[in-house]
């Protein structure tokens, strides 16, 4: 398989939208519970993105998270676009991905949000199961997660995701596999799988310990892992990452990819990131001290740090691996200086004949059980 960079070559431009109507329970990425200040935000996130237009000149994926974006009227999203435009040069074939919530999105919204130009939407499902979608704190129901998606079609999105969780207490593998299947009934163009994980500052990780319950044990992940992949593949769908499947190879997450590649991206709004010239940098994580810094007339840039060649070189090796491409080994030494076959030798041996990586074409690349242990492959 030939990966083909031209497509994440470019910088990719991502925005934080930090806004919710309620907290699930499970989700450790910031936003606040409340929608007041929406207009503020988009007010100082005008002015952040006039800011990089010296450093960043163009991008070719544009994607807004959350948060809760779909929160944003289509007249807001629109004003930001126009900032956008106005002092970045926007390819004409751009990948646009907004997150949405079931329960926010009508045929109306979806139709206005096509015509601002927002061509691949990503709708947070996660369970298809009402019992399932208020363990999660979830604020739509299970009818609306199919309306949600019905509504996409019919407003002309031709590039939809759903987002999946797994390995939740109460949900059984026959359940899990049932979920599956009713996401492909509707032929996404793109599945992410998301294996349950739970931050200790959760309401969900406090809900877990006090009633004596436990995530999946090992071999339990590694079976409703191999299921998910055996499920989507035989259904035709490209298990490209180890949480993301595409129906083909032209609905991979093209703005996704930018971070697993090091590819430029910058990222705007609370607790965003930011990449550049081996170099990291990340806005505060608290929406007021965003607008305060804003109205000072400073960027709210928390810190930063300079990638090492040996940092980058270790990065690479856990990204790639965690991807159906692999590693193009030839690139590698010539990005990095390393010889992974020869300085690794013995290590990348025993996986092969264990089968959990292989060796193909110039690509180190991990078998679907490699995959699953992704994580401790990058250890090599």
């Amino acid at each position: 398989m030939k990966v083909n960079y031209d497509i994440v070559s470019q910088a990719g431009l991502y925005i934080h939208v930090p806004f919710c109507l309620s907290k699930c329970g499970y989700c450790s990425f910031y936003s606040i519970k409340s929608i007041n200040l929406i207009p503020e935000y988009i007010a100082a996130l005008k002015e952040e993105i006039e800011y990089y237009r010296k450093t960043f000149s163009s991008f070719d994926t544009i994607y807004i998270g959350g948060g809760t974006p779909s929160l944003l009227t289509p007249k807001q999203l629109a004003e930001i676009f126009t900032t956008i435009n106005k002092y970045y040069k926007i390819d004409k074939n751009a990948e646009v991905t907004l997150e949405s919530n079931p329960g926010d999105i009508s045929l109306a919204y979806l139709q206005a949000l096509h015509d601002i130009g927002i061509n691949r939407l990503n709708i947070g499902i996660q369970s298809f199961d009402d019992r399932i979608l208020r363990f999660l704190g979830r604020r739509h129901s299970a009818k609306e997660a199919v309306a949600s998606v019905e509504a996409a079609r019919k407003a002309r999105f031709n590039n939809l995701g759903i987002d999946l969780i797994y390995g939740i207490h109460g949900l059984g593998m026959k359940s899990w596999a049932e979920t599956l299947q009713k996401a492909v009934s509707f032929t996404p163009e793109h599945i992410s799988c998301y294996q349950l994980s739970l931050d200790d500052k959760t309401p969900l990780y406090k809900k877990y310990l006090s009633e004596g319950w436990h995530l999946p044990d090992e071999n339990t992940e590694l079976k409703l892992f191999l299921t998910t992949a055996e499920e989507l593949e035989n259904a035709g769908y490209i298990h490209y990452e180890v949480s993301n499947f595409a129906r083909l190879d032209k609905f991979k997450s093209r703005h996704n990819q930018k971070y697993w590649r090091h590819v430029p991206y910058l990222g705007l709004g609370p607790a965003a990131n930011s990449f550049l010239d081996n170099k990291r940098w990340w806005n505060k994580a608290t929406v007021n001290t965003y607008l305060k810094d804003i109205a000072c007339g400073k960027m709210p840039v928390e810190d930063s740090e300079t990638l090492s060649s040996e940092q980058l070189q270790l990065e690479a090796l856990f990204l790639g691996l965690r991807t159906k491409a692999g590693i193009d080994l030839k690139l590698y030494k010539t990005k990095y200086g390393a010889d992974l076959l020869k300085d690794k030798k013995t290590i990348i041996d025993a996986l092969i004949k264990n089968k959990f990586v292989e060796l193909k074409n110039g690509f180190l690349r991990p078998t679907r059980e490699g995959m699953a242990i992704a994580d401790s492959l990058a250890l090599i």
